[in-house]
């Protein structure tokens, strides 16, 4: 019996794979001749590197940066197996966790060290990329990740405009001369779950400022500046910036990885079941077990659990979930290729004590499932 195991992380619990350790020791308990192959998942947002990392055997690079607001901050980036590929979570440099609440300002917040991260990629023989472009804090349309590869972004005297979306009117000419010199050779993908354009009411400033620390005047102003910068990425891309799908993702970032990087944008699930090759490995086994923190109602939109199954089903595969809990509309799930759901959790307790106990309720969760399908053997 072939038992595919390939979970997202339980959040603040455990990571994928220590999700699939523990699933794979319970059924082990029932079915201890079976082949066990562990994949551990992502959907493109937090935990992507580790997930890719874990799952091809590479390893996690740790680096300091420039974070959204300047400061130093430790940072990461991985390398997948293939020692070919690096893998970037856009948050671990410029990400909204890195700066306190108090601190919000998207009119100041920078994406310079998101470029750090690719330059450190680079100069380390990298040319394959996969960008994850979730929970950023920044608003300058990939403007300081630009620079930190080498473009001079200057006013219409000449002078080196500064960083932050609300410098951006100021913009007069994007010069590439200094910029690395391996970038061209480089091949991006990015995990984009959002369609939104770069300006507009659905633009990344009207959508995301908010939540950044942008007031209704700031998200105005940043929406212009974002309009305007997007006009001068068309003009040295020749390409279609400002009304891309894609393109208002991570305040910008999609503008520029799109302009100037060549990106292609994707579904971060479907990047990551790609990148991973799923759907090879899922032939010819007898079931599939995928999972997360939670499954509700948006668990279709993009979510691991989902993305693994609707992959399984191209496969004629049984699909189980094992989840951390569910809410009252997650089986709108067994509409997308699962076919049986489990939460852990077995008695009253607080999130402390489930996220503590997660690998433990997680095994023997995986115990009674395994036990059940024997009944059918």
């Amino acid at each position: 019996m072939k038992i595919v195991i390939a979970p997202d992380s339980f959040k603040e619990s455990l990571t994928a794979l220590e999700v699939a350790h523990a699933i794979e020791a319970g059924f082990k308990q029932v079915f201890p001749d079976a082949k066990y192959v562990k994949i551990p998942m992502a959907d493109g947002g937090e935990g992507t590197v580790q997930a890719l990392v874990d799952a091809t055997k590479g390893n996690i690079v740790r680096t300091s940066v420039k974070g959204p607001l300047h400061a130093q901050v430790d940072s990461f980036y991985g390398i997948l197996g293939d020692g070919e590929t690096a893998v970037i979570e856009m948050a671990a440099a410029s990400g909204l966790h890195l700066i306190d609440e108090s601190e919000k300002d998207a009119k100041l917040t920078c994406s310079y060290g998101t470029g750090q991260l690719i330059n450190d990629a680079l100069d380390k023989g990298i040319r394959k990329f996969v960008i994850g472009l979730g929970g950023s804090a920044t608003n300058d349309g990939g403007a300081g990740m630009l620079t930190a590869l080498g473009a001079v972004l200057t006013d219409s005297n000449g002078k080196q405009i500064p960083a932050g979306g609300i410098h951006l009117h100021r913009l007069n000419h994007i010069d590439q001369t200094n910029i690395h010199p391996q970038l061209s050779r480089a091949t991006f993908l990015v995990a984009c779950d959002v369609s939104n354009p770069l300006c507009g009411d659905y633009g990344a400033s009207a959508v995301f400022g908010s939540q950044k620390g942008a007031s209704k005047t700031d998200i105005a102003e940043l929406d212009k500046n974002l309009l305007h910068f997007g006009q001068k990425l068309e003009a040295v891309s020749k390409k279609t910036i400002v009304n891309f799908s894609g393109s208002g993702a991570a305040g910008g970032m999609g503008a520029s990885l799109l302009a100037i990087c060549n990106a292609q944008l994707q579904s971060g699930i479907e990047l990551v079941t790609s990148t991973l090759d799923l759907a090879d490995k899922v032939k010819n086994a007898d079931l599939v077990i995928t999972g997360e923190g939670r499954i509700d109602g948006q668990s279709v939109f993009g979510k691991t659990p989902v993305g693994v199954a609707k992959v399984a089903k191209q496969h004629d595969c049984a699909v189980i979930a094992i989840s951390g809990s569910v809410t009252d509309d997650y089986d709108v799930v067994f509409q997308h290729g699962i076919d049986a759901v489990f939460p852990i959790i077995s008695e009253p307790c607080s999130l402390s004590e489930a996220l503590a106990k997660g690998a433990i309720n997680i095994k023997r969760t995986a115990f009674n499932i395994a036990n059940t399908l024997k009944l059918n053997n």
